[in-house]
């Protein structure tokens, strides 16, 4: 069952987690013929001398940005460096357990699949806000992709390297790289599933999620839905111009008071998102025939 595999973890600031984890990591790798990556992503803490102290290690890599590029960033810094086919990437504040994935690379292995995530769709409930946060992103996903993944923005996600090598140049560097490269995936055509996970509260320090992070995620997601449908998220628009300035403006017409100005400046503006529209996905097709 088992197969060779890379562990990414992504860390900013993360020295007292990383001190309990990695050894337990290290451990699991050595057992297991697999291979654990680092990205120290500018830490202004103690992680860059705590990582070159376990160095130099067979199993271990560790690479520095020396400034904080993001989430996402480090995540593409740790795919590109991967050697292997299968690519797991974890957290850095000690919420995934050895057990769990484990449990997901059988699953990932059985089923062929492309991608299996770990899903934290059963855990109890988080504070109003942030719950709010994520029902608003996930009914935007629902509207403009199918997909039937609820936790697209798990950290815990195992892959073929092949493709995320591939799909990891068009994804965002900050936090919303989890939404962003999941639905790559998805539209793609490859295979995605989803497993239960438990994870466990945050070790120490204190999570980089903001309001920023919700507003950034909202826009990279209408940014990808742009790039793989664009028709779909214009043709709202194009419908609701165009029918509001026909529903204006025939009545006017059959009174015998000729062409409203404002009706055809309506369905003059529909048109032109149509056209827009048309090239946008002239355009989207030509680059996704790149990542075939």
């Amino acid at each position: 069952m088992e197969k060779k595999a890379t562990f990414i973890i992504p860390a900013y600031n993360e020295a007292d987690n990383l001190r309990v984890l990695l050894p337990e990591w290290i451990k699991y790798c050595k057992e297991n013929d697999s291979s654990l990556v680092v990205i120290n992503d500018g830490s202004k803490d103690e992680t860059k001398e705590l990582l070159e102290a376990l160095l130099p290690s067979s199993m271990l890599k560790v690479i520095h940005h020396k400034v904080n590029r993001g989430y996402g960033a480090a995540l593409k810094t740790g795919v590109k460096a991967a050697e292997t086919e299968i690519i797991i990437t974890i957290d850095a504040d000690g919420q995934h357990d050895i057990t769990e994935v484990k449990k997901l690379l059988k699953e990932f292995i059985e089923n062929d699949a492309d991608m299996v995530i770990g899903s934290r769709k059963y855990l109890k409930r988080e504070n109003l806000y942030r719950s709010i946060g994520k029902f608003i992103i996930h009914r935007l996903i629902k509207i403009l992709f199918v997909t039937t993944i609820a936790d697209i923005n798990s950290g815990l996600k195992i892959f073929k390297g092949e493709l995320g090598k591939k799909y990891v140049h068009i994804c965002p560097n900050s936090m919303a790289f989890s939404d962003i490269f999941v639905l790559t995936f998805i539209n793609q055509g490859n295979l995605v599933l989803e497993s239960p996970i438990t994870v466990y509260d945050r070790l120490s320090g204190r999570s980089t999620i903001s309001t920023r992070t919700a507003f950034d995620t909202v826009w990279e997601i209408l940014n990808i839905a742009m790039f793989f449908n664009p028709l779909k998220v214009f043709m709202p628009s194009i419908i609701i111009f165009i029918s509001v300035g026909l529903l204006w403006g025939i009545p006017i017409m059959f009174s015998g008071r000729g062409l409203s100005v404002g009706a055809s400046f309506l369905i003059l503006i529909g048109i032109i998102f149509l056209f827009l529209a048309l090239i946008a996905e002239q355009v989207s097709l030509i680059i996704k025939s790149k990542l075939e």
